[in-house]
């Protein structure tokens, strides 16, 4: 039964592995190369208005709809990828640290600062940091870094802390083996698979938060060509001409599924 069973699961599983490369692709090529095909000069007709030289219509101020569209991806794309590494840069290590270390209190001077922006949602902290802050993009990602750091360290600890109880940590200790050694070279090779998993996740939630944080106008200029603001700023013509909204929000659901459907894969033939 196993053996009948085998095809058609490898079957689904490049079904789904195909359905993520397409849906990723598009938003993605749209977003690396499409400001390469944009004009130098854009100009600006009618608000909400379409036409033979505007296949998706104009936007709130005017400007093609299209042209926008190539532009905005880029900036939430290249913002989310640089939020999601800060965010393993700084929490892989205290991660480590805390799943490792023999001294209680060491573990609960790292985690509790934690929790305490764990219990702050999260729209709430971007517009904290935002408003502290002097806005622009560097501090939109550390903002989404910031938040997306209690959860992924959590992760990792606790996927770190199954590791580090195992004889052979004891075994390592017993050899005179740093702890930096036994962090990293150790427990951190065993959680690879964990973090390939979560990978997926943090990229999803970073791009909610940097779309989110866009189009709440945070580090983002209000008229900026962004996905993100292309949505919250063309709701008023929704109903006169709707490409502006369901264009740009729809490459956005098919960037955070796609990636979705590309790393559930990878880590279910991983397991297998």
């Amino acid at each position: 039964m196993s053996a009948d069973r085998e095809p058609a699961a490898r079957s689904r599983r490049r079904a789904r592995y195909g359905a993520g490369v397409a849906l990723l692709g598009v938003p993605l090529l749209l977003a690396l190369a499409g400001p390469w095909f944009v004009p130098d000069e854009l100009t600006r007709g009618i608000p909400f208005a379409g036409g033979a030289g505007n296949p998706l219509g104009t936007d709130f101020v005017g400007r093609d709809v299209w042209h926008q569209v190539l532009l905005g991806g880029r900036s939430v794309v290249l913002i989310a990828l640089a939020a999601t590494a800060l965010s393993y840069l700084a929490g892989i290590p205290v991660a480590l640290a805390a799943a490792t270390t023999r001294r209680r209190l060491v573990d609960e001077a790292l985690m509790r600062p934690l929790d305490l922006l764990l219990a702050v949602p999260s729209l709430l902290l971007l517009i904290l940091v935002a408003g502290i802050a002097r806005a622009g993009t560097g501090i939109v990602i550390a903002a989404v870094a910031l938040v997306n750091l209690p959860d992924l360290v959590r992760v990792v600890r606790a996927a770190a802390l199954e590791v580090a109880g195992r004889p052979a940590v004891e075994a390592l200790r017993l050899q005179g083996e740093s702890r930096v050694y036994i962090a990293v070279r150790y427990v951190g090779r065993s959680l690879l698979r964990t973090l390939a998993a979560d990978l997926g996740i943090r990229l999803t939630a970073a791009l909610y938060l940097v779309a989110s944080a866009s189009f709440l106008g945070i580090g983002v200029a209000p008229d900026a060509a962004d996905w993100a603001v292309m949505v919250d700023r063309n709701r008023a013509g929704l109903f006169l001409q709707p490409w502006g909204v369901v264009v740009p929000a729809l490459l956005i659901v098919s960037l955070t599924v796609g990636l979705n459907l590309i790393f559930d894969n990878a880590t279910d033939r991983r397991g297998r």
